[in-house]
């Protein structure tokens, strides 16, 4: 049986774009694009391991933060169960992890490669935006 992970991952908007990075050669899901964030550890809260992942990979801390909704997917080798939150960011994002970054318009999200399990909430915040024009 696959393990399950649980993970975490947060929404940054400017304006009518949204703040993804792109996961590094050599990584499960090399080359494709998500919402920062990442693993929980064993015991850790899951808005505080938010923080702890956006303070890591981009040097910028998080607030306001508020539950989006979550999404689940079975790859062969794990399960994952991601947590989704709209934040607020406190400084400029700065990858610190050698990572592609881009605030990416809301209406060009599907143009770029990303994990089966982020689909369902790039769904959703494109229909938002088309909803709110």
């Amino acid at each position: 049986m696959a393990s399950l992970v649980l993970v975490v991952a947060g929404i940054a908007r400017n304006e009518n774009t949204i703040l993804l990075t792109q996961r590094p050669a050599g990584s499960h899901l090399a080359g494709q694009w998500e919402f920062p964030g990442g693993k929980v550890r064993a015991g850790e809260d899951p808005e505080k391991a938010l923080q702890r992942e956006w303070l890591e990979e981009l040097g910028v801390s998080c607030t306001d933060i508020d539950a989006f909704g979550f999404a689940h997917h079975a790859y062969p080798e794990k399960t994952v169960l991601i947590l989704f939150y709209e934040i607020r960011l406190t400084g400029t994002p700065i990858p610190q992890e050698n990572q592609a970054m881009e605030w990416v318009p809301i209406e060009r999200l599907t143009d770029y490669p990303m994990p089966e399990a982020d689909v369902s909430i790039v769904e959703r915040l494109m229909a938002e935006h088309t909803q709110n024009r």
